[in-house]
């Protein structure tokens, strides 16, 4: 199955083939499927951000306590995991450099 280069920007969580502007924190090469499979991920950290929201405005439940806020930094780690292995060299070297797989 033929991969086609993707550009990635992880503060809006776009996936684009396209290189406009700053959209290019990271570079991949991926199928459709692999795509589709980053999307949902990206999906998923929207809803829990969406949950943690609604959360801070409890004030009775502490941050350190909120499953949505966990949620988010799994699937933030999920991400960050996919889009190394889908990288480029650069970034791979980025994402190793930044640690997030360490944790």
């Amino acid at each position: 199955m033929e991969k086609d280069k993707y550009y990635i920007n992880m503060g809006t969580r776009e996936i684009s083939l396209n290189h406009d502007g700053n959209n290019d924190d990271f570079t991949i090469y991926a199928t459709e499927e692999e795509v589709k499979a980053l999307r949902e991920v990206f999906d998923e950290i929207y809803n829990a951000d969406a949950e943690s929201f609604w959360r801070s405005h409890v004030p009775f439940n502490p941050y350190h306590n909120d499953q949505a806020n966990d949620e988010a930094d799994l699937d933030m780690k999920k991400a960050f995991q996919k889009i190394y292995d889908l990288g480029d060299e650069t970034t791979k070297h980025h994402i190793t450099e930044m640690g997030v797989l360490n944790e």
